[in-house]
């Protein structure tokens, strides 16, 4: 996940000056009624049970998601595993890049500053128990995945040259056809807006801003470097933006090839690191999921309790993978396939890579490292819920440091590529929304990427924080509006899941695997 008023961000943002701090602080004060008043909407909770309603939105879908298809995330691993390796592909399927790059391009939008910095904040607030209801919600989140993905799929469009355009743009259309017109087209496209204005803000200008901000870190600080000035600033912007725009400009297919290599790299050297603090200290890995398992149901008094525990690791779960935000199924929609349902299967290993995998090694690895900088930090916070530590950041890479003491240089580089493959996924995002709002075309798909890139530069330059927090407010506004489309396609969902095991039982869905012309079974009849 990117950016929420629930995870703290990698670090203090770089406050612009001059001429910049002006025009920020305009640019803030003006925002900042509408900002307070959306996100006392949005991120509302009841006095009985402090926990947004938009996430208790999210998390009762993903259990009656669960349940309703009998718990697919489950039975359907195996097939999954069938489906990315390509068993049931052809060169021949509709669409534009493989399985395998839809996954990492999905992925890419998903995994990034929330795994570091958003888990640091979860344990020291939550203490070792949230990292239970974490992983419990992001399990109940593969089902989730797999709907509105193999919606995407669905009703997608595939053009005469080979291009898809997909996503809830498609089926939302579908699922309120009963609804009267001005209320079907007004829900879908406050989707596509929320989902544009998140993607050019928090999916834009955050992460270059956060990018900048390490870059400025490792190269002397705010007071030492080179790079902490406005001039510095627009450099570095008009690098990185010359970078994401040599990627974006060649559509999904190359966005896929990039994030193909970016993703498992930046992951595999992210998840080693986690494993060297983890193996190094294999004995006590067998307490530390006990203490994770025991504060699950009998927290410490630092955490809040029970309840307390319980809403920061739910939380932490549903602002991580984006379960049911429909941002996913935008990237699974280019898949190539025949069969719609096949791309449910592989978004499956969405939540489960990103909640269960990468959160939970980030998680072990504070608990084990167990610094006195986490110890006192969760004390002064029981004390005084607004001290500032410098956010989840510092207590992983402190947990880092502590066992690798070079690290943090390292880490500095990952969150950098993190923040770029995100870049590159919500620029695809935020472009089929532009797409939906101002029609399609070579011309506008121009306007619109001048449009994300000029902001890229900006986000270095100006931390617009009032704007950034709409973004956020709106994101969840599509899960809203998301999964409620879902719902109505739920019976289409099963039906096509229900086919797809059988075809996979019988053997007919083999035939998948060939090239057309090798085909015991007409394509179209598979």
């Amino acid at each position: 996940m990117l950016t929420t008023p629930l995870i703290l961000p990698m670090q203090d943002d770089v406050e612009p000056t001059g001429f910049f701090a002006t025009i920020d602080e305009s640019v803030n004060s003006v925002f900042a009624p509408a900002n307070k008043f959306i996100a006392d909407i949005v991120f509302w909770s009841p006095p009985f049970f402090p926990m947004p309603w938009i996430v208790m939105w999210l998390l009762a879908a993903a259990i009656i998601i669960t349940f309703y298809l009998g718990f697919i995330q489950v039975r359907g691993i195996k097939t999954a595993f069938e489906v990315v390796r390509g068993k049931f592909s052809s060169p021949d399927d509709p669409g534009e890049i493989p399985h395998y790059q839809a996954l990492t391009s999905a992925v890419s939008g998903t995994v990034g500053l929330g795994n570091i910095a958003g888990v640091g904040a979860a344990v020291t607030l939550g203490g070792a128990g949230a990292t239970f209801w974490m992983v419990l919600a992001g399990l109940f989140g593969m089902a989730t995945k797999f709907a509105e993905c193999t919606l995407g799929v669905k009703y997608r469009t595939v053009y005469d040259d080979g291009t898809v355009s997909g996503g809830p743009f498609k089926y939302l259309p579908v699922a309120f056809n009963k609804f009267p017109k001005f209320l079907s087209v007004g829900l879908t496209g406050l989707f596509a807006v929320s989902i544009f204005f998140f993607g050019v803000g928090g999916g834009n200008m955050f992460q270059s801003n956060q990018t900048y901000s390490q870059a400025i870190e490792v190269t002397g600080g705010p007071d030492d470097s080179f790079m902490a000035n406005s001039g510095g600033a627009i450099i570095f912007g008009l690098i990185l933006a010359t970078i994401i725009g040599l990627v974006i400009l060649g559509g999904i297919k190359s966005i896929g090839k990039v994030t193909s290599t970016l993703v498992p790299f930046m992951g595999t050297v992210y998840v080693i690191a986690c494993l060297i603090v983890i193996l190094g200290n294999v004995t006590e890995v067998p307490a530390a999921i006990v203490t994770i398992v025991e504060d699950a149901f009998n927290p410490d008094a630092l955490t809040g309790g029970f309840i307390g525990v319980l809403i920061v690791g739910l939380q932490r779960a549903a602002f991580s993978n984006e379960a049911g935000l429909g941002s996913a199924p935008i990237a699974h929609s280019a898949v190539k396939t025949r069969r719609p349902v096949s791309e449910g299967f592989v978004a499956l290993f969405e939540p489960f890579i990103d909640t269960v995998i990468i959160c939970t090694m980030t998680a072990l690895t504070i608990i084990i490292a167990d610094t006195p900088f986490w110890n006192e930090t969760r004390e002064k916070l029981a004390d005084d819920s607004t001290y500032e530590y410098g956010g989840g950041v510092a207590v992983t890479s402190n947990a880092f440091e502590s066992v690798i003491p070079w690290f943090p240089y390292i880490l500095a580089a990952a969150v950098a590529l993190f923040a770029v493959s995100t870049l590159i996924t919500w620029s695809y995002y935020g472009n089929k929304a532009w797409n939906y709002l101002f029609g399609e075309g070579r011309s506008r798909d121009i306007v619109y990427r001048i449009i994300f890139l000029t902001l890229t530069v900006a986000g270095c330059v100006l931390t617009f924080t009032e704007v950034l927090g709409i973004a956020d407010s709106f994101l969840f506004v599509c899960g809203f509006v998301n999964l409620l489309g879902v719902y109505f396609l739920l019976p289409t969902i099963k039906r096509e899941m229900n086919e797809y095991l059988a075809d996979r039982k019988s053997g007919k869905l083999y035939q998948l695997g060939r090239d057309d012309k090798d085909k015991d079974i007409a394509a179209d009849q598979i």
